[in-house]
């Protein structure tokens, strides 16, 4: 740590930042017609995997091309907040499928009838044949009291996390990797497994591995659970229209 008469290695505050950037500025025209379509082809098949993972492990490398892929999201204020907490060893990811599987058992006793047959037949074994998981976190102090951007809407830094969450699982879907976003547990029983702190959230458990196969659709929809709902009743036109429930 520098004293007080030695800050000549410390960081650059804001004010010393160039005004002229221009020099950063780069071309921003559309790709290429053959990289649009892997753009787009992978956000439209990109798919939450519960069950149809292999074991074997994935290499460093790609992990780390994940990472960065997740680390490359906006954020607010440019706050960063997520970090990554990788899991592997198979004893972590019982006591976590553990605790999941405590809060599903609640979640299923949430729906009545067919619909509770219907749940109970769903597979939901990505924390135990994932051969990773990632536990996705957001640091609500990260950047400081106060956060350009932040200042009116504190949950920004959650979405920012969630755009990381999304980067890394296009990013996935390119390499070849599935992923599996697990929400049903209650968040202290993780944190106290994982060791988190207090003002650290919890945003998303991912079951991470590679894959044979796909479903050409949302796995949901395949097994009759939610269809996709028609774009078209979702846009409205310079202001809320009345809709139906959906």
């Amino acid at each position: 740590m520098p004293t007080l008469e030695n800050t000549a290695d410390a960081a650059p505050s804001i004010a010393d930042a160039p005004t002229g950037t221009s020099e950063h500025l780069v071309a921003a025209g559309a790709f290429s017609e053959t990289e649009r379509n892997a753009v787009y082809r992978a956000i439209e098949t990109r798919r939450d995997v519960r069950d149809q993972f292999r074991p074997d492990p994935l290499p460093d490398a790609l992990i780390r091309r994940l990472l960065e892929a997740a680390h490359s999201a906006p954020s607010v204020g440019f706050m960063q907040p997520w970090n990554f907490v990788l899991i592997r060893e198979a004893k972590t990811r019982e006591r976590v499928w553990q605790a999941f599987h405590q809060a599903n058992e609640e979640a299923c006793a949430m729906f009545e009838g067919d619909r509770r047959a219907q749940y109970q037949r769903l597979k939901l074994e990505g924390i135990r044949k994932a051969p990773l998981s990632i536990c996705i976190t957001c640091d609500t102090k990260r950047g400081g009291p106060v956060v350009l951007g932040r200042t009116h809407n504190p949950d920004t830094d959650v979405y920012s996390t969630v755009c990381a969450v999304q980067n890394l699982w296009l990013a996935a879907r390119a390499e070849g990797v599935g992923v599996g976003w697990v929400s049903i547990f209650h968040e202290d029983a993780i944190k106290a497994i994982l060791g988190i702190p207090e003002h650290v959230k919890i945003v998303a458990w991912l079951c991470v591995g590679y894959i044979d196969e796909l479903y050409d659709m949302p796995e949901l929809a395949v097994k009759g659970w939610r269809n996709r709902l028609p774009l078209d009743k979702l846009v409205f036109e310079e202001g809320w229209q009345d809709c139906e429930d959906m």
